[in-house]
């Protein structure tokens, strides 16, 4: 009786590094570095290994930024118990989306191409679409209004952290301030007045006081 075939051995060598593991190290190379130095050789460098070897697991960058999307949704943006109320309930989930994406800018900067998207967040877009179809407004209507209170909130991110960014580079006062400090009262007696305040005034949190505004006139404006 002859002994049984030797098991048949794999051709190559083994993968070194997992899906995830790109995503972990390209998560940490955004966070250092931002999104726009995030390429595949500099993943690949970082990783130990070739671009050619990442290929096995992303195709290219964009599906990489689609991967981070959904890892750092998945652990952020998990689904909880919203308000029944439609009003309040469009509230909640555009504050949990902004409570969010506000530690993490650099996801917002890739979400405002308007093409990319982490899928698993996209529970919280069904419920301010349906909780918006629900206080009165048309399907067409509530989709409008869903994308005024993601500009409202994305854009509310961007320009604070950028805000921030700026002045953490540097411990001299921002050119707004110079320039406000030197406005002429006769010109513009209002600006000049509120000069001095305005920084502290415009680093304010607004933003929850803003959405409600928002989205009582959007409300407002369907009903009409």
């Amino acid at each position: 009786m002859s002994p049984p075939p030797a098991p048949r051995k794999t051709v190559g060598r083994p993968p070194r590094f997992s899906r995830q593991e790109v995503v972990d190290t390209a998560r940490r190379l955004v966070d250092a570095e931002g999104v726009d130095r995030l390429t595949m050789r500099r993943l690949a460098a970082e990783i130990g290994s070739t671009p050619m070897a990442l290929y096995h697991h992303v195709r290219n960058k964009e599906e990489l930024l689609v991967l981070l999307l959904d890892d750092y949704a998945g652990r952020t943006l998990r689904r909880r118990e919203l308000p029944a109320d439609p009003r309040e309930r469009v509230l909640a989930a555009a504050e949990a989306i902004h409570r969010a994406l506000a530690d993490c800018p650099w996801i917002v900067e890739v979400l405002t191409a308007d093409d990319l998207m982490a899928t698993s967040a996209l529970w919280y877009v069904e419920q301010i679409v349906d909780g918006l179809i629900a206080c009165g407004l048309t399907p067409e209507q509530a989709v409008h209004g869903y994308r005024s209170l993601w500009y409202y909130t994305a854009g509310e991110i961007v320009v604070r952290a950028t805000a921030a960014r700026r002045r953490a580079d540097s411990d001299r006062a921002t050119y707004r301030e110079q320039v406000f400090a030197g406005l002429d009262p006769a010109e513009l007696p209002r600006l000049a007045r509120l000069g001095a305040r305005w920084a502290d005034l415009t680093a304010e949190d607004t933003y929850p006081a803003g959405l409600r505004a928002l989205l009582t006139g959007l409300l407002a404006r369907g009903a009409g």
